[in-house]
């Protein structure tokens, strides 16, 4: 924290900001709650300070904007691509090729609204880089591997939606992946937001954050 920016690691289980039918218990909330009107007010009243956002069940790295002139240069460099967000993902399968780009539009899933999906209906150009750091092959379980995820753009539920496009969803994934899931194995969408690289006001180089993989990711990874 400084004065112009917050750098947080969001657990997973918590929604960022308040919506249809979560008023309470968001991130939001608790930054309102400690913080008072010292947020950025671009986003709107129920949405101070957010400059952008996680799925409720991915955890790891947000940055949030303390004023309007750290909020705006923030957006500039969404809006142009050039803050950097890496992911890691445990996912059903194997991509094919290890590494490569996913570039598909999306849009909002026709039957189910509150889904996005692969179509060139009413979409926006979306674009994930993916590299496969390892492939897991375990005696009784389905090959699983881990993934890292860089974003060129930041569509809603991007990540999940590639990669369950191509029969690939993430593990724990309850809207995009139709697989039936070991309750041990799996106790929250294995989707971590790790790394976070952007320009900063009044400095002439980025910076620099990580997240170390929580300890529920580091339990399944020591299980596999």
């Amino acid at each position: 924290e400084d004065n112009d920016i917050l750098i947080i690691n969001k657990p997973s289980g918590i929604v960022v900001h308040p919506g249809a039918g979560n008023y309470k218990n968001t991130l939001v909330n608790a930054l309102v709650y400690k913080y008072k009107s010292k947020l950025s007010n671009m986003s709107g009243e129920t949405r101070p300070g957010i400059v952008h956002r996680i799925d409720k069940d991915t955890s790891g790295l947000l940055v949030v904007a303390k004023n309007n002139k750290a909020h705006s240069e923030l957006g500039k460099q969404f809006s142009d691509h050039s803050i950097k967000r890496t992911y890691q993902a445990l996912i059903w399968g194997v991509l094919r090729p290890l590494n490569g780009k996913i570039k598909e539009p999306i849009g909002r899933n026709k039957r189910n609204r509150q889904l996005m999906t692969v179509t060139e209906i009413n979409s926006k150009k979306a674009t994930t880089n993916y590299s496969t750091l390892k492939v897991f092959n375990i005696k009784d379980i389905p090959r699983i591997s881990l993934v890292e995820c860089n974003l060129e753009t930041g569509r809603t539920h991007q990540i999940r939606v590639h990669l369950s496009s191509l029969g690939l969803p993430i593990l724990g994934d309850k809207k995009y992946c139709e697989q039936v899931l070991d309750k041990g194995l799996v106790e929250r969408m294995f989707l971590h937001a790790w790394k976070l690289s952007f320009r900063k006001s009044g400095m002439d180089r980025k910076v620099h954050y990580e997240s170390p993989l929580p300890e529920a990711f580091k339990k399944v990874l020591k299980r596999i």
